[in-house]
């Protein structure tokens, strides 16, 4: 008899072990998913392992042995590769491993019983030869198994009653999937290009060894890196290997899948939250069934199913989109670098401004370093101009556009170019303050103030998404005299308009881009016909039109205000990566970078574009305050309705935390978000897996003593935030 271990679709740490059950007479492997009794309830679990038991092991269990109800599917669904992957994500996340599996899956697919219910049609799959078949039965298996799968409603007309034995047999099975989209990438010309002698350099160095290492490909903007790693890629799939590539944000998904699909017609996948849940699991057994050789996709597409990896490229290797905020919360980075030991691959880092994590690694030989100092055909990086808005405020001017930047976009709209404009903020305006009372309007459920969205009329919380109607009178002393303190992009656009009311304006940000497909839409909407792009970061990064020649930056030091270590290293990649948007075609560039505190170093630095300077600098506070990358941060954070109860439970973690060779910070309240109070206690050492060990053991006696508040473990914290 066969006893299966199975985990449950519950993805607490309450219940993260192994429950066994009962294999019925059908085959049972690792990765599969089934449907088992638990309690009164039927849950979907995946299977952990199989192995064989006697019934006097079954008799001396102190427990009844239940049986699987049912198997869901013909083969399994993770491989051995990624079983192990979840294992070692579970231990360093301090994660239910159930949790890392559901991860690792579009939701169709996920084990859990509430997952999303998509259309269905039935599938004739191949499972087995066996002996004593007759030669129609073998002619029809082999037929099967070479094409692994056909419709049901065709395997019945085609096979009739000897396709009705086979599965009888336990030859063949009918499995139920979602029903696949059509999904069309779009493509572009690929244009022969010639390498020049840097980017040529790149690739030699790429190609000398297939072995595993980490590679840092840094050059500056426009200096022809995607082209470097893209025919690396079309090298690897020469050899029959497989490729993936990740960027951090679907707004630059268009132009790489453009790329891609150029390059590689009809052999390439893609996938992003941006896809409905049927596209993802098209995509998905497309990379599964071995049928492409290339994935494009954002920070989930890093758990595809490969099976003969060549390569793995991060695109924008800094941005913090790679780390996923919700449980199990892991870094793209760790997983890419886990899964290219596994395939002996390369893993390709690739930045103008890499993370200081990744640079530093580099810097002492951890990671092969790859510098490109020039932009292709040596065009020159555009010149930047810092205003100083202070000094343009007290002359008079204007608090959205200053006169330099005003006459830099008339210029520019003049001479038929395009322009980006770049304010990190998005609504109308952050703030709404009452005139007579200077009651500031906040969420119920967060200690945050709602942003004035003008055009829709309403007040919204850009954290947990809660939204009300503009009050016509204050509430609290009933004054209809509102002012609107700060700008968003709404704000900027209707200022833009007003002042080049010619102007095809294109606002690209949260609100703009909801609908499905609709980042590619509006980046296809400015290439064809607008004259400026405005927007938040999502326009910042990675997008390449020859027609740009000047950007502006408002508020360019919004985010040094921030009370978080990373706030100068943000402020400096996102400052340059929106001034490498500008003269990268044959026009040369322009940047206007308009701040109130443009002597600090991160903005100094951007307008020389000085990587290395600004590297420096930031380093020595990073040692001096023993930060990332000299140490490690992990945090612990007790959620509770009730504000002394998390309190009290953060006290109690806090002694448990006391011993450890690690330096104990807080606990500290991090005020309300959901209506949930918040107290965090942060870890910094030198030792990530010490730390992980000792936040797990506190975890497991949080929960052995029923303390009341939900604990939230973050191993390798990126921002204080």
């Amino acid at each position: 008899m066969k006893l299966a271990e199975i985990y449950i679709e519950h993805a607490t740490l309450q219940l993260d072990q192994c429950f066994t059950y009962r294999c019925p007479d059908a085959e049972v492997l690792p990765g599969m998913r089934v449907r088992v009794p638990f309690g009164t309830q039927q849950l979907v679990g995946f299977v952990d392992s199989v192995r064989e038991a006697g019934e006097e092991e079954l008799a001396q269990l102190p427990y009844e042995v239940k049986e699987i109800q049912e198997i869901i599917d013909a083969s399994p669904l993770l491989n051995e590769e990624l079983l192990q992957l979840g294992k070692w994500m579970a231990k360093l996340y301090v994660a239910p491993l159930i949790s890392c599996y559901q991860a690792m899956l579009p939701r169709p697919l996920k084990p859990k019983s509430s997952a999303g219910k998509s259309a269905m049609e039935e599938w004739a799959c191949f499972v087995r030869m066996q002996d004593g078949l007759t030669s129609r039965q073998r002619e029809v298996l082999e037929a099967i198994k070479q094409r692994q799968r056909m419709k049901a409603s065709e395997y019945r007309k085609a096979y009739g009653s000897v396709g009705r034995k086979l599965i009888a047999m336990g030859c063949v099975r009918i499995e139920k999937q979602p029903k696949t989209a059509q999904f069309l990438l779009g493509a572009e010309d690929a244009a022969s290009l010639t390498l020049c002698a840097q980017q040529q350099h790149a690739l030699d160095v790429l190609r000398q060894t297939a072995r595993h290492e980490v590679i840092l490909l840094h050059g500056v903007t426009g200096s022809g890196k995607s082209e470097v790693f893209l025919r690396y890629a079309k090298a690897m799939v020469e050899q029959g290997k497989q490729v993936l590539l990740l960027v951090p944000e679907i707004s630059l998904a268009p132009q790489m899948i453009a790329h891609v699909q150029a390059r590689f017609p009809d052999d390439a996948a893609i996938y992003h939250s941006g896809l409905s849940d049927q596209q993802k699991y098209e995509q998905y057994q497309l990379v599964r069934e071995g049928r492409v050789h290339v994935v494009v996709g954002t920070r989930s597409a890093v758990f595809m199913p490969f099976t003969r990896l060549g390569a793995i490229i991060l695109d924008e290797e800094h941005d913090l989109s790679y780390k996923q905020d919700s449980m199990p919360r892991y870094h793209c980075r760790d997983i890419a670098i886990q899964r290219g030991r596994y395939h002996d691959c390369k893993v390709i880092l690739s930045s103008a401004t890499p993370s200081l994590e990744s640079y530093a690694r580099a810097y002492k030989g951890v990671y092969r370093i790859i510098e490109m100092k020039e932009r292709i055909n040596r065009r020159p990086l555009p010149e930047v101009e810092v205003i100083n808005m202070r000094e343009c405020l007290r002359g008079g001017g204007n608090m959205m556009l200053s006169s330099s930047l005003q006459n830099a976009l008339a210029d520019c709209l003049a001479r038929g170019e395009q322009a980006i404009l770049l304010l990190n903020r998005r609504g109308y305006a952050p703030v709404l303050r009452c005139l007579e009372c200077g009651e500031v309007l906040k969420c119920p459920h967060c200690e945050v103030a709602l942003s004035y969205h003008k055009q829709e009329g309403r007040l919204k919380c850009h954290v947990c998404g809660y939204s009300r109607v503009l009050p016509g009178q204050c509430p609290v002393c009933g004054s209809d005299h509102w002012r609107s303190l700060g700008i968003g992009t709404q704000k900027l656009e209707e200022h833009v308009q007003s002042c080049f009311p010619q102007a095809r304006i294109v606002r690209m940000d949260a609100d703009t881009t909801r609908k499905k497909g609709a980042h590619a839409a509006l980046l296809a909407q400015f290439a064809a016909d607008a004259d400026i792009l405005l927007g938040t970061q999502m326009i910042a990064k990675g997008l390449d039109y020859e027609r740009v020649t000047l950007v502006g930056i408002l508020n360019a030091d919004a985010m040094l205000n921030r009370g978080d270590y990373r706030s100068s290293e943000l402020t400096y990649d996102l400052l340059e990566q929106a001034c490498g948007r500008s003269g990268r075609g044959r026009q040369k560039g322009r940047v206007i970078l308009q701040a109130y505190d443009g002597d600090h170093y991160a903005i100094r630095c951007a307008a020389r574009h000085d990587y290395l300077g600004f590297f420096r600098q930031e380093m020595q506070f990073r040692h001096l305050a023993q930060y990332p990358p000299y140490a490690y941060l992990s945090a612990l954070v007790m959620h509770h309705r009730q504000e002394e109860v998390a309190r009290e439970d953060a006290r109690a973690a806090a002694q448990l935390l006391a011993q450890g060779r690690y330096k104990l910070l807080g606990p500290i309240g991090l005020g309300r978000i959901r209506d949930e109070h918040r107290f965090r206690l942060i870890l910094k050492g030198k030792d990530r897996r010490e730390q992980a060990a000792m936040l797990g053991q506190v975890a497991r006696i949080h929960r052995e003593q029923r303390r009341r508040s939900r604990v939230e473990i973050d191993v390798d914290l990126m921002t204080l935030e």
